[in-house]
């Protein structure tokens, strides 16, 4: 039973890499309605658009991390 809960909480784990994708696509889409607006801050709006990237994906990667922690680094204790 307890390895049925460690695989359902490392997939539930891998479902933040959908948040993180649908994170990424509203930075980018900001950031092209902005320069639309006003095209002379392209350059600083684009250094903005960097930094919500990496922090966003700071948080994409935490999601695989946690799953291999749940798989392989939780063992349950064998009865032996």
């Amino acid at each position: 039973m307890l390895e049925g809960a460690k695989s359902m909480g490392a997939g539930a784990a891998t479902i933040a890499s959908a948040g993180a994708a649908v994170g990424i696509g509203n930075v980018f889409s900001s950031l092209i309605h902005s320069v639309a607006r006003n095209p002379s801050l392209a350059k600083q709006l684009f250094g903005y658009a960097i930094l919500g990237f990496a922090l966003t994906e700071a948080i994409a990667s935490f999601a695989p991390m946690m799953a291999f922690l749940i798989s392989f680094v939780f063992r349950s204790k064998k009865e032996g």
